[in-house]
């Protein structure tokens, strides 16, 4: 696959997967014996293992809209980064629903074989989307 075309392929994991629940979508990009190398809520790092925290993840935010910010790519590789945006209308863990409005930010890397994910690394500010929620957590005093 070209550059452009690795891409257009990971930009459908917020796109489709996320913003839109659309779990056909997942099936379409991920393969078969996909890793997520950050799987959440104690889920198998497998497709069906990350199927199961996006549905997790559309049930306690079910308006989730992820934007794509930049994407590049290079090799069998690309990277995005994303914004998060939605309501807290669902339990999350241990948090009830709060009607509280999140917003957070994070970056993936994706390893495609053969015109499907194979692999996914994420990192995204949890530690702020927990504030959002009122997890009470404060970042210590900024020194100068």
């Amino acid at each position: 696959m070209s550059l452009d075309e690795n891409k257009a392929l990971f930009r459908r994991i917020p796109e489709e997967v996320w913003s839109k629940g659309d779990m056909a979508a997942a099936d379409a990009v991920l393969s078969a014996d996909f890793v997520n190398h950050n799987p959440a809520f104690g889920h198998a790092p497998t497709r069906d293992g990350y199927k199961q925290t996006v549905l997790l993840f559309r049930d306690a935010f079910p308006d989730l809209i992820m934007t794509v910010e930049d994407v590049v790519a290079e090799g069998d590789k690309a990277v995005l980064r994303f914004r998060a945006r939605g309501t807290h209308l669902g339990p999350f863990g241990a948090f009830p629903p709060s009607g509280r409005t999140i917003d957070f930010t994070g970056t993936g890397t994706a390893r495609i074989d053969d015109g499907k994910i194979a692999e996914l690394w994420v990192n995204g500010d949890l530690l702020g989307l927990m504030q959002q929620l009122g997890a009470g957590i404060t970042p210590p005093a900024a020194e100068c």
